[in-house]
């Protein structure tokens, strides 16, 4: 398992794949195939506000970068006539590339992938929260801190935030959850503030 990554994400290293996943739909379609599991072209349509003709054509987008596939019915069905796509992965990861070009990719799937975030979130306030159990209600929320460090730190603290949460991330593989967990997100946004000068506040 890799220090950088322990999660075993898709790296993503091409700023043409990046501009590409910054569609709303094209993200909206991967995310959701990563949390849910193969689905159809029509099915996954309802879920990222297309039609499943466009739907499929990103599908198609997605993977000529290879960050879907499309195989036979999950249940080992002999109908050909449906594509069924999936994630190759759980999830996706990319660096800021140091061109100008990958640079303003790296930026736009930043942004959508924000957005997309934020939705969550509302979405999450609207129709989850108000139905959870107590225990679930109590460990729920968010935090706002501010910390003074350097780049080198910000970068070690998301490492070590990673390998703390790496074991229950890899759970669902290892076949050891306990009866009682329950699908929780965790969404880190890490947000540097204008630069300043040595000594400003």
């Amino acid at each position: 398992m890799s220090l950088r990554n322990p999660y075993g994400d898709f790296e993503i290293t091409d700023p043409q794949a990046m501009r590409a996943l910054a569609h709303p739909v094209r993200l909206a379609a991967l995310s959701w195939l990563q949390r849910n599991g193969p689905s159809t072209a029509t099915q996954l349509s309802e879920h990222v506000g297309a039609s499943p003709s466009v739907t499929s054509w990103h599908l198609r987008h997605l993977a000529n970068f290879g960050l879907v596939v499309d195989g036979p019915p999950p249940d080992g069905g002999s109908d050909r006539r449906q594509r069924w796509w999936s994630a190759v992965s759980r999830g996706f990861r990319y660096e800021m590339p140091d061109t100008p070009e990958g640079a303003e990719a790296g930026r736009l799937l930043r942004a959508e992938m924000i957005n997309q975030s934020l939705e969550a979130v509302q979405q999450w306030l609207a129709e989850t929260e108000p139905g959870l159990e107590p225990g679930w209600s109590r460990v729920a929320g968010s935090a706002n801190t501010r910390l003074v460090i350097t780049p080198a730190e910000a970068e070690a603290i998301e490492s070590a935030i990673e390998q703390l949460l790496a074991p229950y991330v890899q759970r669902r593989d290892e076949g050891e959850i306990p009866p009682d967990a329950g699908s929780v997100r965790y969404l880190r946004m890490t947000l540097p503030e204008a630069t300043t000068t040595e000594g400003s506040p």
